[in-house]
């Protein structure tokens, strides 16, 4: 069976996601939303740097849906236009359209209040909708969860980032909302109370429910490191003085103790922060299941232009763009990683 897709958003993630559509001999590009009218009337294929797929991309919400396509994947960003990305799920849900997404992240798995417009919208279209991606995502739902079924006890759950992101190029995230290349002592949008809970509150809490664990709450942790230099990113220049190296956790406690812990190390050169945990390779998630036995599971990312952040960025695609084909065929609803079978590359396979 063909699924017709259609594409919102053609950003970083989009773009890789846009790759992937065509790459699967099941999904057909039926169409593609974009918010730059700088992009409007180019073929798809120009927006991804491939050859003319003859899909023109266009600006208008009810064109796209009038194409009635089984499934958007949508990759706008969200971060700094959260309303609007929720207007628009509600829109595309009571369109009748399902939906696989990278965002909003708290949507991965959330509580009963914050999901229960997107739920209605959903049940409303008679549709299905799933968040997802690698982060949230892969690889702090499915693989952690998998690797703690070859266990006998379990004491702690640990995921973790480790990436340098001098070659990601997302001003708006580097800068504005983690605060790199700011002066130290700002308090940047991601590190403001709460905020680290309500974009991976999902993914501690989501650990938790498919390991039976019921949490006393979330703690939130962080710790910055200037730039000894003045240095240049792909999204911009690093003054010497300014924030060049983050690393936070967040704890979903139980008894006073940690017992689920998401935690990112953040780097802008690999040089900083040389006691902080390391990656294998150029970067890597790492899950960590203490208990008997101990695991530690590396997740090496790189693109074919030896680059860690394409594959991150492809991976955060892919996995939306994989699913497709069984959320379409869930039932209608909010839908999490726990919900949902295995999901693989099948018809990948060149």
């Amino acid at each position: 069976m063909t699924y017709r897709v259609v594409l919102w958003g053609t950003g970083n993630v989009g773009r890789n996601a846009l790759i992937g559509i065509t790459a699967r001999p099941d999904l057909e590009l039926a169409g593609v939303w974009v918010s730059n009218p700088a992009k409007v009337g180019k073929d798809a294929g120009e927006l991804a740097g491939i050859g003319p797929l003859g899909v023109t991309a266009v600006n208008d919400a009810d064109a796209v849906l009038g194409l009635r396509p089984d499934c958007v994947v949508y990759t706008s960003m969200a971060d700094v236009r959260l309303g609007e990305a929720l207007e628009d799920l509600q829109r595309i849900l009571r369109a009748g359209v399902n939906v696989v997404s990278s965002s909003p992240v708290f949507l991965q798995f959330p509580d009963e209040a914050m999901g229960s417009p997107i739920r209605q919208a959903a049940l409303d279209g008679g549709v299905s909708i799933w968040v997802n991606g690698v982060d949230p995502g892969f690889a702090n739902d499915w693989l952690p969860l998998t690797v703690t079924s070859i266990s006998e006890r379990i004491t702690e759950v640990r995921c973790l980032e480790i990436l340098n992101y001098a070659t990601y190029d997302q001003g708006t995230v580097l800068f504005d909302i983690m605060g790199f290349g700011r002066p130290i002592d700002d308090v940047p949008m991601l590190l403001q109370p709460g905020v680290l809970s309500l974009a991976w509150g999902s993914v501690v809490r989501q650990l938790a429910a498919g390991l039976d664990v019921e949490l006393d709450g979330l703690e939130e942790w962080h710790t910055r490191l200037p730039a000894p230099d003045t240095f240049d990113v792909k999204a911009g220049r690093i003054e010497k003085g300014t924030a060049a190296a983050l690393r936070f956790e967040l704890r979903g406690m139980r008894d006073g103790r940690p017992v689920v812990v998401l935690e990112h190390v953040t780097r802008l050169r690999d040089d900083l922060a040389p006691d902080w945990p390391r990656p294998v390779g150029q970067g890597c998630y790492r899950v960590e299941v203490r208990g008997e036995p101990n695991y530690t599971v590396d997740l090496q990312l790189l693109g074919t232009d030896g680059d860690h952040n394409t594959a991150g960025l492809k991976a955060t695609a892919m996995r939306l763009v994989n699913a497709v084909p069984t959320v379409v065929q869930a039932a209608p609803g909010l839908l999490t990683a726990l919900d949902l079978p295995l999901i693989s590359g099948r018809g990948l396979v060149v």
